[in-house]
């Protein structure tokens, strides 16, 4: 099962729609959600995998504040993150009988320039959590679950980073958005080399290139960027590992609205143009679900659940998508909705071109271009540049680590 990410635009301070109603496990076993009766707010953790879906409240001895991040754990515990006096709190809840049991992990405390510390998508295995501490000119990468001394600080990125991509399902491989030099481009940080940093996504070098989702078993990922419409973000997908273009559909492009994709169908591992993706779409006249696929011309709309916790879900590999709701009736619930039919239509979609004259991509690009096909092949040599040839998905040079 692929689970919700928290789209980049999500973070603390920005214009795009506000984070997902729970986060959910990478493997889609457990959610957690801040719940509310009355004006407490309670951690409450919701059980996927059984038979029927099940909550369990895990109070602790006051009520949490609104901003509280929770988290669910691969064991079902729920990590809980509470800032005071401008220290950040880690704690592990679990139900223990009629009481919730806490056992506290540590705390952070940020320099004065830190403008936000926050949790990162749930970690494929669900044994670790980690954060993003951004700074006014660096951000730090902090494991605050799953080691052996509480909060440990991992590396340090020059640069604003928001966002978080898991490239794989071992939890080694983070795509995050890193603003330097007032631009915006997608890297990917390595967690067993020390947090290093490698050029992930540059479609243009004045563009704002940004990663908002990747499904680890057919590659495919969804991005945003300007780079086709200079002020205007679009949404783009790719293939890690490919020499494809970037391409930017235009069935994507839905006026005064906000598309923020949320879970990518697993499975798909020989043909990521298949992958049926799921939409959160924000309007004036509220909240919806759309269903897309690369290889297909058209969205189709949705009506959201009663109660949908807006922006969380997950696929099964046979193309059920499930969405966790909430409504008094029925205070945990999952809405099952299979997949649109496949129309098989893979005509190719429309894709940007660089103006006339204009190189077809930066030289710290054209480098080390992405490969597609089994880790054991051979990397081929970057194609010349060509004022008239697509601008592709640059991911280098981890070609061969996160390829499927």
């Amino acid at each position: 099962m692929t689970a919700c990410a928290i789209e980049p635009s999500a973070a603390p301070g920005s214009d795009g729609p506000p984070p997902a109603g729970c986060a959910i496990t990478a493997e889609g076993a457990y959610a957690a959600r801040l719940a509310r009766r009355g004006d407490c707010w309670y951690p409450e953790r919701w059980t996927l995998d059984g038979p029927e879906p099940y909550a369990v409240p895990l109070p602790g001895n006051q009520p949490e504040e609104p901003g509280t991040e929770v988290q669910p754990m691969g064991d079902g515990r729920v990590l809980v993150h509470r800032e005071a006096t401008g220290r950040h709190f880690f704690s592990l809840l679990y139900p223990t009988g009629p009481g919730t049991g806490e056992l506290p992990l540590g705390a952070v405390e940020c320099p004065a320039d830190t403008t936000a510390l926050r949790l990162l998508p749930p970690a494929p295995g669900g044994e670790r959590a980690y954060a993003l501490a951004t700074g006014a000119r660096s951000t730090v990468l902090w494991q605050v679950a799953g080691g052996a001394f509480g909060p440990e600080r991992l590396a340090e990125i020059p640069g604003r980073c928001s966002g978080g991509v898991w490239l794989d399902r071992t939890g080694r491989i983070l795509a995050v958005d890193r603003e330097t030099g007032g631009r915006t481009k997608a890297v990917v940080v390595d967690l067993e080399r020390d947090g290093e940093v490698f050029p992930l996504l540059q479609i243009a070098a004045d563009s704002d290139d940004r990663i908002l989702l990747a499904d680890p078993d057919s590659g495919l990922v969804l991005i945003r960027s300007d780079a086709p419409s200079p002020g205007r973000d679009r949404l783009g997908w790719g293939v890690l590992g490919s020499t494809l273009p970037v391409r930017f559909p235009e069935c994507l492009r839905l006026p005064d609205c906000v598309v923020t994709p949320f879970a990518i169908q697993p499975g798909q591992a020989l043909t990521p143009e298949r992958c049926a993706v799921a939409l959160r779409v924000d309007g004036a006249l509220g909240s919806w679900v759309a269903v897309w696929r690369p290889a297909e011309r058209q969205v189709r709309h949705l009506p959201a659940p009663e109660g949908w916790l807006t922006g969380a879900g997950l696929w099964t590999a046979d193309g059920e998508l499930r969405l966790p709701c909430a409504t008094p009736r029925s205070p945990c619930g999952v809405a099952r909705l299979p997949a649109p039919p496949d129309t098989g239509d893979a005509r190719p979609e429309k894709t940007w071109e660089p103006a006339p004259g204009e190189p077809s991509a930066p030289p710290s690009a054209r480098r080390a271009p992405a490969v597609e096909g089994p880790p054991e092949a051979p990397e081929p040599e970057a194609p010349a540049p060509s004022p008239q040839r697509p601008v592709p998905l640059q991911q280098a040079p981890l070609a061969r680590l996160v390829t499927k």
